[in-house]
């Protein structure tokens, strides 16, 4: 099962511009549900976005310095689930 990592509404004010900090994780990493997988800075504020469930980070689609909005997908997570089922 794959899941998006998805930007969550922040309640910043619209004219503030967001950006990705920092990736905690790479592609292929493993990570577990709430791991802290990327910072973003919103104005002069910064808060972490965590993993939505274990698995692997098979998909990065924002690079640090992007331009990001709430509800934009960050990234893909995949868990061992889906990977254990393939193989049955």
């Amino acid at each position: 099962m794959q899941a998006p990592v998805i930007l969550p509404d922040v309640r910043v004010e619209t004219e503030t511009e967001m950006f990705v900090s920092f990736w905690f994780a790479e592609e292929g990493e493993e990570v577990l549900e709430g791991d802290r997988l990327v910072e973003i800075l919103a104005g002069s504020v910064t808060f972490d976005v965590p993993a939505p469930l274990s698995g692997r980070l098979v998909e990065v689609r924002v690079a640090e310095e992007d331009a990001v909005h709430c509800g934009d997908v960050l990234a893909v997570v995949e868990t061992a689930d889906e990977e254990l089922e393939s193989g049955l």
